[in-house]
């Protein structure tokens, strides 16, 4: 079985596959995008002799067996190429040997996804999550086809048949005949058959879903390095760009000395555009060595210019204190009235963490290769994005072009966390408006110097939150105010008006939906900086959980509890939760006898996921804090892929330490500091502790798993801090110098 990544069009020509989520018309092949129509017809003759026979918009069929499937999300590590394909075969019975797996083409009307507003957009772990039901409906509609068509040619009663992986079958099994046999008679109805809920496989009969041995498909070609990433593609006649961007968003280039530049061999155009100057050359380094001779005084326009991320960090919590200055209620599961409960509890704690910016310090630093006809009307791109329709947009309006006439090629990414998921799709950009200035293929390849000082951060934050006690020592009310910099009305003003103006990314998890208290409130005191922001892996949930996790242990030691004890109490009618923190807590042996003195949980429900976490710490000679094991129990439903669930979980705590230990962002007169790996220190190998992670299987719906455990990382190991020391870490990074404070 293998995954292929051929040409992706943004379009659909003449009637659409479906509208929406709504339903389904089954299509002939000339009803899909003609890049994809050919490559299927050319792939199936190879051996067949005859074109591939397409079912619906997910699911075509050759001659000789093989099963073709569109994934909709997009590859960056995290699994979805595999996990999504896995569910249609699951409900049409497909031979998982015998599938083929395309990236589907760019249209939210057809792929996108139900959860996430109808978008191709694949970010927050929602793929799995938000097109499980989705895609096995798919699935098993054309299953359906199949065995309805073979009862007609069989002249049989639809009940007396069954399927079997790539076969249907008489129920005595008395004849069979393969799915590729079929294409030669099958007949498509007008409009798609329908199928309930209670009609898909229970999680008893799945053959495909939950097996450890289905392993991912993009493995094999990335272990031997024939997976293809923008950065592989090579064109005829290409030639490849370095670009300086202006150090804050919404600048640009005053004065350019380019003299120096233009004289180097190789160097074929120095452009100026709007927010930066590129470099043209034969040669990549040539280019990035002209670039970086380049002089140029910046505008001084852009919001951020004179700003400190320190004195800002302390405006925040100086805003975030005053209770009089009032924020914008996050009303997503609310409780009661937070305010009022805390004007009459009989003792209120209050308490502020911080939060640095972080970078997303991606594998792959962004690139782009794009080709824009000589006229300008038409435009290639191979991209790694985290939404297809939104690149294609973007590259649609930087032209002027409709959108039809882009083509975009889906390709793998190293990474993304949140990055490549912005809606103007800026180093995408980059590539085609200096592949229109030079009229060839370009080829524009950000360093990691340039990837960090044109980060789109995690925002900086201050939390203050207050806890309110009643006579009884019940915790009664709890108010989480959280002062940062806006997220989506910079990088989707588009999702943040349909969000009803509610600034989800920042703000995600300060609800504190799943444990028992009464009053709960948030609010978010948005603040307008112009520094450029993004969602990051873990999304709001990171600095948010760390506050409430921190607030509650500090509960916990007022009330003279143990913080595990307490959480138990509070999650009485929770009894997923209840069980991965039994689970966790039995396998690290924290309060037993014999358990190390530096163990601390912490608990979250993200999104319908439930996770617990302990680390145990220890604190080197120089002061410095020091992981020595971590343990992690999920339940995230279903698992589709139960070792990916693993894999996704060990590599987000990894994630997780250098957010909780060593990675910041600071800002000097809004220009980054910060430029490599040197001095922006993500984990080592040697940082890395054992990571102990188990799974809880369960029947219900799949929800996230991808980035679910890298919140929990900082509130545990500060929790395990104080547990250790009696001291408590409230600023995130734990660096050395705030471990030696504290």
């Amino acid at each position: 079985m293998s995954a292929q990544l051929p040409l992706a069009h943004c379009g659909v020509r003449r009637r659409q596959f479906m509208q929406g989520a709504a339903g389904l018309t089954f299509a002939s092949i000339a009803d899909i995008p003609a890049a994809l129509a050919a490559n299927l017809e050319q792939d199936a003759s190879s051996k067949t002799g005859a074109p591939a026979k397409t079912v619906n918009a997910y699911v075509s069929l050759a001659r000789d067996g093989r099963v073709f499937i569109q994934s909709p999300a997009t590859e960056m590590g995290q699994g979805s190429l595999t996990s999504l394909p896995v569910m249609i075969a699951e409900e049409m019975d497909a031979d998982w040997e015998r599938v083929v797996i395309l990236p589907a083409p760019a249209s939210d009307a057809i792929y996108g996804n139900p959860l996430r507003l109808q978008l191709q957009y694949t970010a927050g772990s929602a793929a799995v999550w938000g097109y499980f039901l989705h895609l096995r409906k798919f699935g098993a509609q054309v299953r359906h086809v199949l065995l309805d068509n073979v009862a007609r040619r069989w002249g049989v009663p639809l009940s007396e048949l069954r399927t079997e992986p790539g076969f249907v079958l008489l129920r005595d099994g008395s004849r069979r005949i393969g799915y590729g046999d079929i294409v030669e008679f099958l007949e498509l109805p007008t409009t798609a058959p329908e199928i309930k809920p209670e009609q898909l496989k229970s999680p008893s009969a799945f053959r495909l879903i939950g097996r450890k041995d289905v392993g991912r498909v993009d493995v094999p070609s990335k272990v031997n390095g024939t997976a293809q990433y923008s950065i592989d593609v090579q064109l005829p006649s290409m030639l490849y760009a370095a670009i300086s961007r202006s150090p804050v968003e919404g600048s640009g280039p005053l004065e350019v000395d380019d003299r120096a530049a233009r004289k180097m061999k190789g160097v074929v155009d120095v452009v100026r555009l709007p927010f930066g100057v590129g470099v043209i050359a034969d040669k990549p380094w040539t280019a990035t060595k002209a670039r970086d001779s380049l002089k140029i005084k910046w505008r001084r326009e852009g919001r951020a210019w004179g700003l400190d991320s320190g004195t800002q960090m302390d405006a925040y919590a100086k805003q975030a204190a005053d209770l009089a200055t009032a924020g914008k209620p996050w009303t997503k599961d609310q409780a009661g009235n937070a305010i009022a409960a805390l004007a009459s509890a009989a003792m209120v704690l209050q308490r502020e963490y911080r939060c640095d910016y972080a970078y997303h310090g991606q594998m792959e630093p962004l690139n782009v290769v794009a080709s824009v006809s000589a006229n300008g009307s038409k435009c290639e791109v191979w991209a790694g994005t985290q939404s297809q329709t939104m690149a294609v947009k973007a590259v649609a309006e930087a032209l002027g072009i409709a959108p039809q006439a882009v083509t975009l090629h889906s390709m793998l990414m190293g990474g993304a966390f949140g990055r490549r998921g912005n809606r103007d799709m800026e180093f995408v950009i980059d590539g085609v408006l200096l592949s229109k200035a030079v009229g060839r293929p370009v080829k524009c390849i950000w360093t990691r110097e340039d990837d960090v000082k044109n980060g789109r951060f995690r925002p900086m934050s201050v939390h203050v939150l207050r806890a309110g006690l009643d006579d009884s020592r019940r915790l009664t009310a709890w108010h989480h105010r959280i002062a940062c910099d806006e997220v989506m009305p910079f990088m989707d003003p588009v999702r943040y008006k349909l969000n009803g103006g509610n600034d989800a990314i920042a703000i995600l998890g300060s609800e504190l939906k799943t444990y028992d208290i009464p009053n709960r409130g948030a609010e978010h005191l948005a603040q307008k900086t112009g520094v450029r922001t993004s969602p990051l892996r873990g999304v709001g949930y990171g600095p948010t959980t760390f506050a409430n996790e921190g607030l509650l242990d500090e509960v916990a030691e007022h009330l003279k509890m143990d913080p595990v004890a307490l959480r138990l109490q509070l999650l009485a009618k929770a009894p997923r939760a209840r069980a991965v923190i039994e689970d966790v807590v039995a396998r690290s042996k924290y309060g037993t006898a014999g358990a190390p003195p530096g163990l601390g949980l912490a608990y979250l429900n993200y999104a319908g996921t439930e996770i617990a976490l302990v680390a145990e710490v220890a604190v080197d000679s120089g002061n410095g804090l020091v992981v020595k094991n971590i343990w992690a129990t999920l339940d995230c439903g279903i698992p589709v892929q139960p070792g990916n669930v693993i894999a996704q979980s060990t590599g987000s705590i990894v994630y997780g330490l250098g957010l909780a230990l060593s990675e910041r962002i600071t800002l000097q007169d809004g220009v980054v500091q910060q430029s490599n790996f040197y001095d922006y220190l993500v984990p080592r190998m040697r940082d890395v502790p054992p990571i102990h992670c188990e799974v809880i299987s369960t029947d219900t719906a799949p929800t996230g798993a991808g980035q679910m455990t890298t919140p929990l990382v900082a509130p545990a190991i500060a929790s395990a801090f104080h547990k250790l020391t009696g001291r408590r870490l409230r600023h995130m990074p734990f660096t050395p110098e705030r471990v030696r404070a504290a």
